[in-house]
């Protein structure tokens, strides 16, 4: 979706969408694309083959080998990106970076302070489940986004 219109109307429609963060290439070099749920969960497969978008469940692994909640969020972050002095030590190999988020309005918010990455796992008829890292701490935060907010996207080898 490379305008707020279309942004829009994706969401509207609860078809699949990404887009760069303010639609520009140059951040998508740096922290990637952000995907709507819909990209996710399309039957087509957003992640190459071997691959896949992790589960709720799956990321509750990762962050409890990573010593919970409380203390994988520095080991996930990257090293430098971060807001505020907010980085990481990256001893995960994670390198986590704060994309930011687009919500179904289709602004843009947070990038440099905070990185979003959906699972596969529906809550609701309307939301999934996420992680989050936040610059003004070490956690990993689990929270659910309606699906049309575009958010970041993390493949885990099958």
């Amino acid at each position: 979706a490379k305008t707020k219109e279309e942004w829009k109307k994706a969401a509207a429609n609860e078809k699949p969408a990404w887009c760069y963060y303010k639609n520009a290439p140059a951040n998508g070099a740096k922290y990637g694309k952000l995907y709507n749920w819909y990209a996710v969960n399309d039957p087509r497969g957003l992640a190459p083959e071997g691959w896949h978008i992790p589960s709720d469940q799956e990321w509750s692994v990762l962050t409890n080998y990573l010593g919970g909640n409380s203390h994988a969020g520095a080991k996930m972050k990257s090293k430098e990106g971060w807001n505020y002095n907010g980085n990481g030590t990256n001893s995960s190999g994670f390198s986590g970076l704060p994309g930011g988020y687009r919500p179904n309005d289709g602004t843009f918010y947070h990038v440099g302070s905070i990185g979003y990455w959906w699972s596969s796992t529906e809550d609701v008829t309307s939301l999934a489940w996420n992680r989050y890292l936040h610059y003004s701490n070490g956690n990993v935060n689990r929270g659910y986004y309606n699906k049309p907010n575009g958010l970041s996207v993390r493949c885990l080898r099958d």
